[in-house]
């Protein structure tokens, strides 16, 4: 997995690599052990730089009767790359949460009729501080979903983690 993004800049060293290729992994396990639903649709988170998260998944398992991205799979993966985005900042914290998407709201531009590529960029003004002292952290993250480099969804979700 690479974990450089070319639309977020940068630099990670080799050690920052390794760790987050290998926390990449271990999102992709808890998710595959937790949410059943997204080992199905073959989920899998694809880059990570402190800044910017992206995930796919293929067509074949989540394909519907028009030959296009099924409605539900595009607001699970939305849905999980925020949640995602959560988990990770937790790691590079030092902390852990229980991380729940509180409220959303989603809308889909285009038909998807290729894999996708979901990503999400951690807000300047967002803190998950909260958590290293047993309070509870509030986060809004803008979730985007790229087809052929055209924009086709959009999701906005509250969650929050304690």
């Amino acid at each position: 997995m690479n974990t450089d993004s070319t639309q977020t800049h940068i630099c990670l060293s080799p050690q920052d690599l390794q760790k987050f290729e290998g926390w990449l992994t271990e999102l992709k396990q808890t998710w595959y052990q937790t949410i059943p639903v997204s080992q199905f649709m073959q989920i899998s988170p694809q880059t990570f730089n402190r800044q910017h998260f992206t995930v796919t998944a293929p067509m074949a398992p989540n394909i519907n009767l028009h030959q296009t991205m099924f409605a539900g799979s595009i607001y699970t993966l939305m849905t999980l790359t925020g949640w995602g985005m959560m988990w990770l900042r937790q790691r590079l914290l030092g902390v852990e949460g229980n991380i729940v998407l509180a409220d959303a709201h989603i809308r889909y531009h285009a038909p998807i009729n290729q894999a996708p590529i979901i990503s999400v960029v951690w807000p300047e003004t967002a803190s998950l501080m909260p958590l290293t002292t047993g309070g509870k952290a509030k986060v809004k993250l803008e979730v985007q979903l790229h087809c052929a480099d055209k924009l086709c969804a959009t999701f906005s979700g509250l969650y929050f983690s304690y």
